[in-house]
């Protein structure tokens, strides 16, 4: 997967629009392999982005959990001290 997709579900605060939109596009330029698509496919990528982000959010919002909700800014800390790790 795409490492620049991050986990959305068990947020607190939950993860907005915006996060759950630029998931779904970049999970569709991925498919795609494109960043940016010609204007003949814009429609058809932009559909894509709009189905996709639509099903995410209707999954992280029928999605149960016992465990309690994470913390943002302690999971970000978290992946900053595995990225200074990774590149040391």
């Amino acid at each position: 997967m795409c490492r620049n997709i991050r986990q959305l579900f068990n947020f607190d605060p939950p993860a907005t629009d915006d996060e759950v939109r630029n998931a779904a596009l970049q999970f569709v330029r991925k498919i795609s392999g494109s960043t940016k698509p010609s204007q003949r496919n814009a429609e058809a990528f932009d559909r894509a982005v709009d189905a996709i982000q639509a099903s995410v959010r209707e999954l992280i919002d029928s999605m149960e959990t016992t465990q309690p909700p994470k913390n943002r800014e302690e999971e970000a800390a978290k992946a900053r001290a595995r990225t200074l790790i990774r590149f040391a």
